[in-house]
């Protein structure tokens, strides 16, 4: 039997308190999911194609709790926030499993034309306008999605009004800790208008690292003509975390889209991509990086769609593997017939650093316009040991040795980051990462404060 069937039952048994707590914009969306899922019937596993690596059906199948009744759980938000990013400020929120809170700052600094809020708040308070986005390109043939859909009852609205570009970065702290093991639905809607830019900072810590914890994030983006947004996300949870983040994007013209993810401490997780450049001039970027360790899995999956002329692509993928971890990658470039001067780049780059370690990579371009300049690659391999050599006959031990060279592989990556505090943070937390420290952000908070 379908892991997934146990939700569906939930649903059901829960939908009278579900409808009643929800805003409308939510409840209009549950009946079409309903039917998705009755139809697919199950979550992909590991014989279906772009999942041989993770299993949807296994990571749904444990007896997780979901907060139906909404009960309010309590964090130590000082403690998660004393390691922030240095010589940043930001427009914090925090999301506690799946539920929104913000901050005094939130409240008080957010500018004019930004709007940063609760989703069930932004459905009540502004229905028309998360009703005409929300779910719009998070379709339901994807059952995890559909499922999010199904059971949405709180997340994140980014509001970003046109010609408003905003300096300060908005940072959103997902949080888990519960008294049993949980399941959260997250759903963050991020809408740029016209002309206006951001720049959205996600971060994954879990604080009761006791239980295990699921995480089914969607996340839908809108870009309009000319708006800019940089996104980077960055998963410090626990080995007993397991995260399936999905995200949508579809750009309008001349939009440009900065992603950049890293996965440091993690359990299960996998992050998709689905990126449509829609209009002329469009232009989207995704880095990512991973550095797992004992049994923990990272994947990835990319889709980016050129449906029209002259946009531009780049994704590059970085993965260092240790122990028994295991890695995945697969990517697709698809250009439509008509999408002439498409430009779209593809790298994936991997260390196994023992040999236990396994990653599994799977570029592909589907083509169907001539007049374009498109390249993927994908290479997989262990630290040089002739660099190795050479720097252990120059005094540098064999442990610093390899280090610095894996310091100097994840680098490029660190680099894209269009945050400049973030990629000093980011260095710092790479190199405690590969030094063989695993604890997260907030378990350093005394060591990271001096």
């Amino acid at each position: 039997m379908s892991s997934l069937n146990q939700y569906i039952d939930l649903f059901e048994h829960n939908r009278r308190q579900l409808y009643d707590s929800s805003p409308e914009v939510f409840n209009r969306l549950r009946p079409a999911a309903l039917s998705a899922l009755e139809r697919l019937g199950r979550f992909p596993g590991k014989r279906d194609e772009g999942y041989r690596n993770f299993s949807v059906d296994e990571v749904f199948a444990p007896d997780f709790g979901v907060n139906v009744g909404r009960v309010s759980f309590a964090v130590d938000v000082a403690r998660t926030f004393r390691c922030d990013v240095p010589n940043l400020s930001t427009l914090l929120g925090v999301v506690v499993n799946d539920e929104f809170r913000p901050t005094a700052t939130l409240l008080k600094n957010c500018p004019e034309g930004v709007t940063v809020m609760s989703l069930a708040e932004a459905a009540r308070r502004y229905p028309d306008l998360v009703a005409s986005r929300l779910g719009n390109i998070a379709d339901n043939s994807s059952a995890s999605a559909a499922l999010n859909t199904l059971l949405l009852q709180d997340g994140v609205f980014v509001h970003i009004a046109p010609g408003v570009r905003l300096d300060k970065t908005i940072q959103i702290v997902n949080i888990f800790n519960a008294s049993a093991n949980l399941l959260s639905f997250r759903r963050v809607l991020v809408v740029v208008e016209d002309g206006a830019s951001a720049r959205l900072l996600m971060c994954d810590h879990t604080q009761n690292t006791d239980n295990d914890y699921l995480s089914s994030q969607v996340v839908e983006i809108f870009l309009g003509r000319g708006a800019s947004l940089d996104y980077c996300d960055i998963e410090e949870s626990s080995e007993r975390t397991s995260r399936l983040s999905q995200m949508y994007v579809s750009q309008e013209a001349d939009s440009n889209l900065s992603v950049n993810a890293s996965s440091l401490t993690v359990g299960h997780t996998r992050n998709e991509y689905r990126v449509d450049l829609l209009d002329r001039g469009a232009s989207a970027e995704i880095a990512g990086m991973a550095i797992a360790g004992g049994n923990q899995l990272v994947d990835s999956s990319t889709l980016i769609r050129h449906l029209a002329p002259y946009c531009h692509s780049n994704q590059l993928f970085k993965y260092l593997l240790d122990d028994n971890s295991r890695g995945a990658f697969e990517g697709l470039i698809y250009v439509a017939p008509d999408a002439v001067h498409t430009e779209a780049y593809q790298s994936d780059r991997n260390i196994l650093a023992s040999e236990g370690a396994r990653m599994h990579t799977s570029p592909h371009l589907e083509i169907y316009c001539d007049d374009v300049k498109c390249s993927h690659g994908a290479a997989t391999g262990q630290l040089d040991s002739q660099a190795l050599f050479y720097m252990q006959t120059r005094g540098v031990p064999l442990a610093e040795a390899r280090m610095m060279l894996m310091q100097a592989f994840m680098s490029d990556v660190i680099d894209r980051v269009r945050i400049d505090g973030l990629r000093d943070r980011l260095r710092r937390l790479v190199e405690r990462r590969l030094n063989g420290d695993r604890t997260t952000c907030g378990d350093c908070a005394a060591s990271c404060n001096k």
